[in-house]
């Protein structure tokens, strides 16, 4: 069973040797289109996802090798190498129970070799399992797919209802899937009832940063708004709040507005950074220069 594979290429709307410049500019270009903050159409909010998936993988050059050579298998290969029977096992987790297999006795020889057998010709092993509610007679095997789902952080705040469309054994099948609200990235989602377990990423955020539960943006300052205090407007998941800026605050320097990180888990982190005008009027050069004369504070000291 598999998610429909996605074009990257094709969802930045990009050839398959852009430049990581071109790719940037795309992925900006789309992520201000979609943004859901500025687009309020029904699938606004899938497609910045889709867009923000896109560009991690793109914007990466390991990943993006992969995804070149691979294509919808690129995130496979992993190191591990099962021990023979595995392929007609599987686990299901939760409270012990849940091991389907087709030959129970075949995969414990080869994990444990010639064990100690009990009644029945059971080994102590598969006796216990079997005691424990871990199989049952006869269970047809059931082998558990895992793929990826990638939201927006917007999304991951709140908590979405993703469709997906599966291809399996059974063929073609369409699926609701509810992800709740603080879920981080990297979390997994198990769908029991299709042997399916989801992968969540999160789509990258101009706004924000990602880390856990807790979140970074940046605001900027004016050189006067950074030395005698402001109040600044600040994005947050859940709409724009006012911030006291104390006085005296440095460029580099994180203030925190607690419980505003993902899914009210986390803190929000505001990294403050000081902008200065590129072009001064007349005005303007004349009172830096009367500052300059009249301060006698020193950054490098």
């Amino acid at each position: 069973m598999s998610v429909k594979f996605k074009d990257y290429y094709d969802t930045l709307g990009v050839a398959r040797d852009a430049g990581a410049d071109e790719i940037k500019r795309a992925y900006r270009k789309l992520a201000q289109q979609f943004h859901p903050d500025r687009n309020k159409e029904p699938d606004a909010e899938k497609k910045f996802a889709e867009v923000g998936e896109a560009y991690e993988v793109l914007s990466d050059p390991e990943k993006r090798e992969k995804y070149d050579r691979l294509g919808a298998n690129w995130k496979a290969g992993q190191d591990f190498r099962p021990p023979p029977g595995y392929e007609h096992a599987h686990f299901r987790g939760g409270g012990g129970h849940g091991f389907e297999t087709a030959d129970f006795s075949d995969f414990f020889e080869s994990i444990f070799g010639g064990a100690p057998r009990g009644r029945g010709g059971r080994s102590h092993f598969e006796e216990m399992f079997r005691q424990a509610g871990g199989a049952s007679a006869g269970a047809r095997p059931v082998q558990e797919q895992q793929a990826d789902l990638t939201i927006s952080l917007t999304e991951a705040h709140h908590g979405t209802t993703r469709r997906l469309d599966l291809q399996g054994p059974d063929g073609h099948q369409t699926i609701d899937v509810k992800v709740p609200a603080g879920t981080k990235p990297g979390s997994k989602l198990r769908l029991r009832e299709h042997s399916l377990l989801l992968k969540i990423h999160v789509a990258p955020d101009p706004r924000f940063e990602i880390a856990g539960t807790n979140l970074t943006t940046d605001v900027k300052l004016s050189p006067w708004e950074a030395a005698l205090g402001a109040k600044v407007d600040v994005p947050t998941l859940d709409g724009t709040v006012t911030m006291t800026i104390p006085p005296g605050t440095s460029s580099g320097g994180r203030l925190r507005l607690s419980e505003k990180g993902l899914g009210g888990k986390g803190d929000l982190f505001v990294r403050v950074q000081i902008a200065v005008p590129k072009e001064l009027t007349d005005t303007e050069r004349d009172l830096f220069e009367q500052l300059k004369k009249e301060s006698t504070f020193n950054p490098r000291q």
